[in-house]
């Protein structure tokens, strides 16, 4: 948690531990909260914008840089503009102060269930991403098998599978292997 404000940081703290959540430090500026996010790595990091040393919003953007973590900003601000930053910089949650409790706990519950959606989605997109190269890889594959062995798209495809399974390697790589040798092939061609 981090707060310039002595009173709000022991106040949150309060609030925090009343919720059944543990705080594991208490910064006054962003330096010290980015220092202390590095050497405890907390589940969640609560954070003013406005603090001397290191704002908050920068603050934010090298911790989740550094380490994906939700982060909830808490501020007295709420024009746009500091809510456009918080976005932008990947803040899970916004709270304006004052906070009460009753403000905190949802707000919490939200920041962390957007973050674990956010942290899902982008492991799926990562699986896709590496799906649709395999994908492509085996049909280059399958092509050079087709074209040198005069194989149909379903043998060339077996094939593929077959040595995948006989090698335990994903097919990815039995693919890169036949591109491989066959671009070696092509350039030993006189």
């Amino acid at each position: 948690m981090a707060d310039d404000e002595f009173l709000i940081s022991m106040s949150l703290k309060a609030q925090l531990e009343n919720l059944g959540h543990e705080v594991v430090a208490v910064a006054e500026n962003g330096a010290r909260a980015v220092e202390l996010t590095r050497a405890l790595a907390p589940d969640l990091v609560l954070m003013d914008i406005k603090m001397p040393v290191m704002d908050g919003l920068t603050a934010a953007k090298i911790i989740l840089d550094e380490r994906p973590v939700p982060i909830l900003l808490l501020t007295a601000y709420s024009e746009r503009h500091y809510v456009d930053k918080a976005i932008e910089v990947g803040a899970s949650g916004y709270l304006v102060k004052p906070v009460t409790e009753g403000d905190l706990m949802p707000a919490l519950c939200m920041a962390v269930a957007r973050f674990a959606e956010l942290q899902w989605l982008t492991n799926e997109v990562g699986n896709l991403t590496k799906a649709l190269e395999t994908r492509k890889l085996v049909e280059q594959a399958k092509g050079i098998l087709m074209d040198r062995l005069k194989l149909s798209e379903a043998e060339a495809f077996r094939r593929i599978q077959q040595q995948s399974q006989n090698e335990n390697k994903p097919m990815a790589e039995i693919a890169k292997a036949i591109i491989t040798a066959d671009k070696m092939f092509a350039e030993a061609k006189p």
